[in-house]
C-alpha cells in the first residue's frame, strides 16, 4: 500500500478540497483513481474525508491501494460488440460466459477477452495500467447488454452512475405462471440464504432491493415480462421472481420443475442499458436483440404466428 506525507507550505487557492489538492497540485492520483484505489487521508493526525478543505500549514498523510493485480490471461475470444471507443466497450454477453475469473473459471471469461482486446488495441501495456474494467456483472447464464471500461477514469465515472442508480436497466424474462397484476413494484430485503449459501432469499432484513415488473404477454402457463431493477443486488431478479411464485423458466437455482421445458436454460436477458459515457452529458441507450433461445420458446407458444408476435413485441419494447 503506497504512503505519502507532506506539509502544505506553498500558497494554495482558497476553498481547495483535499482530492483536488492531491490530483491537481501533488499529481499523485487522478480524482477517479482516488475513489478506485480507496484512498485514506489524515490531516494534522485526524482521519478526514477527501472532500475536506485544506489550508497552508496542514500536515497531510495519505495511503491508498495498489492497482488490482492482473492475474488474468489474455485470450482472443470473439465478442458480440454493440459499441466501442477508446475508453469503453459495450457487448452482448453470450449465455454461459462467466464475467470474471474465479475458482474453476480462470479462462474463457469476459475479463480474459477484454484484457486481450486492451492489449490488441494498444500494442502492449507500455507502462499504462490497462485492465478489464468490469463495472457490473451478469450471472453466467444471463445474456445481454454489458458495459466495461478501458481506463480508471472511465471505470470510476460509470461506476458512480451504477452506485447512484442513474443507470437505466431493462431485462426481459420468461417466467412460470401468470402474475395477478400486469404492473407491480417488488420491494423487499435480500440476504444470503442460510440454508443454501449459493442462493439469496427475501428476508426481514438485509439489503433493500426494488424491481419494477410489467407483463408483456401471457400464455397458458408462462409469461413474458419486462423487468426494471432499481437496485443491483446479487441474483435480485431471480430472487424476486421466485418470491412472487413465478420463477424464471430454466432457473436451476431458484426455479421449479417445468414439465414443458425440462431442459430449458435461464430465460433472462439484459435487453437495454442507458448510461452517460465519459465526456458526454446525456445518456446513450444500448440494446441487444432477442436471443435465439427466447425465439424458440416463444415460437412454441405462438404456433406459427411468431413473425406477427415479434413485430408486436418490438413495438411494445420500443
Amino acid at each position: 500500500m503506497p504512503e505519502f506525507q507532506c506539509k502544505i507550505t506553498e500558497s494554495i487557492p482558497p476553498q481547495l478540497r483535499l482530492d483536488r489538492y492531491i490530483s491537481e497540485i501533488l499529481g499523485l492520483l487522478s480524482r477517479s483513481q482516488i475513489k478506485v484505489r480507496k484512498l485514506k487521508a489524515k490531516i494534522n493526525g485526524k482521519d478526514v474525508k477527501i472532500s475536506r478543505l485544506v489550508k497552508n500549514g496542514d500536515t497531510i498523510e495519505l495511503s491508498w491501494n495498489d492497482p488490482e493485480p492482473l492475474d488474468i490471461i489474455p485470450e482472443n475470444i470473439p465478442l458480440d460488440i454493440i459499441y466501442e471507443d477508446e475508453r469503453v466497450i459495450v457487448v452482448n454477453k453470450a449465455q454461459g460466459m462467466v464475467v470474471h475469473p474465479g475458482a474453476g473459471n480462470r479462462k474463457g471469461t469476459l475479463a480474459n477477452a477484454l484484457y486481450f482486446r486492451s492489449l490488441e488495441k494498444n500494442g502492449s501495456l507500455d507502462g499504462r495500467e490497462l485492465r478489464p474494467g468490469i463495472i457490473h456483472r451478469l450471472d453466467k447464464d444471463t445474456s445481454g447488454t454489458m458495459i466495461a471500461a478501458y481506463d480508471d477514469d472511465a471505470l470510476a465515472f460509470i461506476s458512480q452512475q451504477f452506485k447512484s442508480r442513474k443507470v437505466k436497466k431493462e431485462y426481459i424474462a420468461i417466467i412460470n405462471g401468470i402474475p395477478k397484476e400486469k404492473k407491480m413494484k417488488i420491494e423487499t430485503f435480500i440476504a444470503r440464504d442460510p440454508l443454501n449459501r449459493k442462493r439469496f432469499s427475501v428476508t426481514g432484513q438485509g439489503r433493500a432491493a426494488v424491481t419494477f415488473l410489467s407483463v408483456i404477454k401471457t400464455w397458458e402457463k408462462h409469461s413474458l415480462v419486462l423487468l426494471r431493477p432499481k437496485t443491483g443486488r446479487t441474483h435480485q431478479l431471480r430472487v424476486h421472481m421466485r418470491f412472487l411464485g413465478h420463477p424464471i423458466t430454466g432457473d436451476s437455482l431458484y426455479g421449479f420443475d417445468d414439465a414443458l421445458f425440462p431442459n430449458a436454460t435461464l430465460m433472462l436477458h439484459s435487453r437495454r442499458l442507458a448510461v452517460t459515457l465519459p465526456g458526454e452529458e446525456n445518456k446513450t441507450a444500448f440494446a441487444s436483440p432477442l436471443p435465439q433461445r427466447f425465439k424458440e420458446m416463444i415460437r412454441s407458444f405462438t404456433r406459427g404466428l411468431f413473425c406477427f408476435f415479434l413485430l408486436d413485441l418490438n413495438s411494445l419494447l420500443s
